[in-house]
């Protein structure tokens, strides 16, 4: 008799309510992580911004072709000219407001030593903004 009696209380009906503490942990978690993270994300530097008008200015810097070529002569926007020449007309660019931009070319076949003296020419009279002029290379069909 004492067999039955324990095997009734064995075949109880299954729990179904459903264990909600794992779940209060993790939402407490997620309350820590928003609390300290929400003034991070308000936090703002407030600067006045200037006004911007709906028109567009569109302000074009002169620039100067100076090319070098293979026999080491120097033409200015085109037109030939020599080392002092360079010298004079390099400063008076490096004078202007806003300064002109220096646009290089130089033949793949001139000495380096040419191109630098005209670098070193261009940097004395105080022109800042100098840029070689390349082509871009060809690329192979295959």
């Amino acid at each position: 008799m004492s067999d039955s009696r324990f095997r009734r209380q064995r075949q109880a009906a299954p729990r179904a309510d459903m264990n909600v503490v794992p779940l209060v942990d993790v939402m407490l978690v997620l309350l820590v992580i928003f609390i300290v993270t929400a003034p991070l994300l308000t936090h703002a530097v407030k600067i006045d911004l200037p006004h911007a008008s709906s028109q567009v200015n569109v302000t074009r810097n002169e620039r100067v072709e100076l090319a070098v070529r293979e026999d080491g002569a120097l033409y200015w926007n085109g037109e030939p000219l020599t080392l002092e020449q360079l010298a004079e007309r390099c400063g008076a660019a490096g004078r202007q407001v806003p300064q002109p931009e220096l646009h290089l070319h130089a033949d793949r076949h001139v000495h380096y030593e040419r191109v630098a003296r005209v670098l070193a020419i261009a940097v004395r009279s105080g022109l800042q903004r100098v840029g070689f002029v390349s082509l871009p290379e060809e690329r192979a069909t295959r």
